[in-house]
């Protein structure tokens, strides 16, 4: 897949959750599952397809690891036939901003369980205690319809 090609599909909908791995400080996998969405904006030479933002609480497990190592690996599929999948891998950057985590937490929500219910997810999940997570990919691998 293309560029293109896997930027739409992790932006599909329906919007297919994630499953990010991070690293526990005894570099122990932890693999949970995340809604997400894709910033294009951030597209460029060092992101082709831009950022992928969720949110997290700050006490999660997820929330530790990644604010003490910002490795991290994504993998959303299509489990069914012919399948799809992509995985990004790259590192994580932190932000605890309350208008950027409150946008975000709507756009997540909106994407998810659609439009008209976005600001009501932005305003239970951009609070205090919440970080915005933008992952920025180094590496991608994906394939499109592998059982044809």
């Amino acid at each position: 897949m293309d560029d293109e090609e896997v930027a739409a599909f992790l932006e599909s909908r329906p919007a297919r959750t994630a499953k990010l791995a991070t690293v526990r400080a005894d570099g122990r996998p932890h693999i949970a599952p995340i809604w997400f969405v894709l910033d294009r904006s951030t597209a460029g030479p060092d992101a082709a397809i831009g950022d992928l933002v969720f949110n997290t609480g700050s006490d999660t497990v997820k929330g530790h690891n990644l604010a003490r190592d910002p490795r991290v690996a994504l993998c959303v599929d299509d489990d069914t036939p012919p399948f799809t999948f992509a995985i990004v891998e790259g590192t994580a950057t932190l932000s605890e901003d309350p208008d950027e985590l409150r946008h975000w937490a709507a756009v997540i929500g909106g994407h998810y369980m659609g439009d008209d219910r976005g600001e009501a997810y932005g305003a239970r999940n951009g609070v205090p205690g919440e970080l915005l997570v933008r992952l920025r990919p180094t590496r991608i691998t994906a394939s499109a319809r592998v059982a044809d």
